[in-house]
């Protein structure tokens, strides 16, 4: 007998409530009849709206914009001769593809392609929730990338999720809107060695980009904000929205207690040094905000001269030779993609083909299509274009430690709820979870709108202040007034992104990252198949550099936790627990040193794969983005960076893509 269509909907239901269950760990929660009721509706709704597959003026079947490839041969256009024929071929959704795509269809005369492997982050469950983001993580809308085992880290893989959605990384990070240091950007300008537009990224000039895309809302709870330094106008809304833990706060004390003092506003010409509750990418109803959400708005997919289209995944970019003096040089002229039952298609680009598909498959694609390292190359056979040796070299991120205490306090407010993904979950979680989802709908606050990691410190491992031993022998910083050392606090912890969980109990984490690693490694090709993940090899801690930092970084952390008021909130009863770091301050250089190799993971900010540098010294990309030696592409993307930023990097990434949207609109209409 068949089971009732009824009984099968209720069933999936379930099931979704135990996934996010399972996503989830740390708070009680009121729970009421009603309450749960309510936010038995909301999940309902989500579910349905997934299931629907549909945003509007946005194309799933990607083989509607270009032209089937058969045999190895395109088929002709027939009437339809301006099918799959653009001025603008857009690679990739992501961060930066979101922002290309909306700023050059601003220009009505220029028809804009947007290709994004993935799909709409609009019709994932729960996409605006801005605590839940780690249920992207080993899913279908995530790559799922490991790198290589490190044999500097205990020789483990380390798990690199990367975002398959418009939007990429900006969908499925913490949400923090930090530029990094002034400095950083001045020295993006020291390195492109006097090219022409080198100024161009110097901080000064560089920050009206900051400022265009921002939408910043002040906060009563945080009036020290000089407004007149922050944008008011961008589509991107920023503030202090989100979830502040009283655990929080009590960081931020005994950050102040411990001489690392407040600083309102990381973002601004004065600098990134000192503690804060972060800024975030999260708006006044408590949503994540994406740079999908922000750019693609629905007046924007509406635009006549804009295509976006998902589930294309691109396997190369084509070339043609052309004529320039006594030689000839690749052009770019469109791409190949297939779409997810492996049809091949094609697209024209009139004017420019433009990578930014990310610090990984960035320089993927550029291999794949002969443009990259010629020995490489020949390894895999593929036909080199362009013999550009910096590409998929010199991949750096900023690598993190997780530590874990107890918590006495047991302050419900801050915690999700805590069941294990591998256990059945407890009836008990589940009417939390919706609970807080009720709330959440209702008011657009609670644990469920918190970022995660809702306060940082950024200091200088030469502070004299914090450090007594002096400075190190290398100040890799940007600058005198620039960081090298973040500590973030978050009021839950986890281990390994949240797949393996604490014991029973009440905990919050203190984080410590390398902001200015030594240590930088590779992207590589595995094979010439597109479909095969590139080999990803960041070589963390291949420097004592890099280690010494991060000691002294345990050493200031163990500091401010045993500093009150966070001090009276470690719960003793965890002294003895293994996993758990109360101890941190009778270890040894070395001890902490073996527990850092142990404990490395990404913070995922991938950088510098694809560099903007003069040609021989390794560079892609020259200080107008477009790639040396190959007429009509240029790279848009956190791999351009010349090296990377002492912060987060999702900003910088918007900001480069703002700035590239008038460098190409600028050279159309040159004469």
């Amino acid at each position: 007998m068949a089971e009732p269509a009824g009984s099968k909907a209720v069933a999936r239901l379930l099931a979704l409530l135990r996934t996010l269950s399972a996503y989830t760990r740390g708070v009680k929660a009121l729970v009421g009849s009603s309450a749960a009721l309510g936010a038995l509706l909301l999940v309902l709704r989500y579910y349905v709206f997934s299931k629907r597959g549909v945003v509007p003026y946005i194309i799933n079947e990607p083989g509607r914009v270009g032209r089937r490839v058969a045999g190895g041969k395109t088929a002709a256009g027939g009437e339809d001769k301006d099918r799959g024929v653009y001025d603008v071929v857009i690679v990739g959704g992501g961060t930066a593809g979101c922002v290309l795509a909306s700023r050059l269809s601003e220009d009505p005369n220029v028809r804009v392609l947007l290709l994004e492997a993935g799909k709409s982050s609009r019709l994932t469950r729960f996409s605006q929730v801005p605590s839940l983001y780690h249920q992207f993580f080993h899913s279908r809308h995530d790559y799922n990338l490991y790198t290589v085992p490190q044999k500097h880290a205990a020789s483990k893989k380390k798990y690199w999720p990367r975002g398959k959605v418009l939007g990429g990384c900006s969908s499925v990070n913490a949400m923090i809107f930090h530029h990094g240091a002034p400095s950083d950007y001045d020295e993006w300008a020291r390195l492109q060695g006097g090219q022409e537009g080198a100024e161009g990224w110097s901080y000064e000039q560089f920050n009206r980009y900051f400022l265009k895309f921002e939408r910043f809302h002040p906060s009563r709870e945080y009036p020290h904000v000089d407004v007149s330094l922050r944008g008011s106008a961008g589509p991107v809304q920023v503030g202090h929205f989100g979830n502040t833990s009283p655990l929080t706060r009590k960081f931020l004390d005994a950050c102040d207690n411990a001489g690392v003092t407040r600083n309102p506003d990381f973002n601004t010409p004065k600098g990134t040094l000192g503690s804060s509750k972060v800024m975030t990418f999260i708006d006044s109803r408590g949503r994540r905000v994406t740079t999908e959400s922000s750019y693609l708005t629905p007046e924007v997919l509406a635009r006549a001269n804009l295509t976006v289209a998902t589930r294309a995944t691109v396997t190369r970019i084509l070339f043609e030779y052309v004529q320039k003096g006594e030689e000839k040089l690749p052009k770019a002229v469109g791409v190949r993609y297939v779409n997810l039952q492996g049809e091949v298609f094609e697209v024209a680009a009139r004017k420019e083909v433009i990578v930014s598909a990310g610090a990984i498959h960035t320089p993927q694609i550029l291999m794949l299509s002969g443009v990259g390292p010629v020995e490489h190359l020949a390894e895999h056979n593929i036909p080199v274009v362009a013999d550009l040796p910096g590409v998929g070299s010199h991949l750096m991120d900023h690598p993190v430690i997780d530590y874990h205490f107890m918590d006495r306090s047991r302050i419900r407010q801050s915690r999700l709820p805590s069941d294990n993904p591998h256990h059945h979950p407890s009836v008990k979680n589940v009417l939390r979870m919706v609970a807080l989802l009720l709330q959440y709908q209702l008011t657009g606050k609670g644990i469920l709108s918190s970022n995660i990691a809702e306060a940082a410190a950024f200091v200088r491992s030469s502070d004299p202040k914090l450090f007594s031993e002096g400075p190190l022998a290398e100040d890799t910083t940007s600058g005198p007034g620039a960081p090298d050392i973040e500590i973030f606090f978050s009021p839950l912890s986890y281990i390994e992104h949240g797949d393996h969980h604490l014991p029973s109990g009440h905990y919050f984490g203190l984080h410590t990252v390398l902001l200015r690693p030594t240590s930088v490694g590779t992207v590589r090709l595995q094979s010439s198949s597109p479909i095969d993940p590139p080999i990803i090899d960041p070589e963390y801690l291949s420097t004592q550099q890099d280690i010494s930092v991060l000691v002294r970084a345990a050493r200031l952390l163990s500091r401010i936790v045993h500093t009150e008021p966070l001090a009276s909130v470690v719960d003793p009863a965890g002294d003895d627990e293994p996993l758990l770091n109360h101890s941190l301050d009778k270890m040894s250089d070395d001890e902490i040193a073996e527990l850092i190799r142990d404990r490395v993971e990404t913070l995922y900010h991938p950088t510098s794969t694809a560099r903007m540098l003069p040609r021989e010294q390794g560079g892609v990309v020259d200080p107008f983005l477009c790639v040396h030696g190959v007429n009509g592409l240029r790279v848009v993307d956190a791999s351009i960076f010349p090296t990377i930023t002492s912060g987060h990097t999702v900003s910088p990434a918007i900001a480069v893509a703002e700035k590239a949207a008038d460098l190409i609109l600028e050279s159309f209409y040159v004469v």
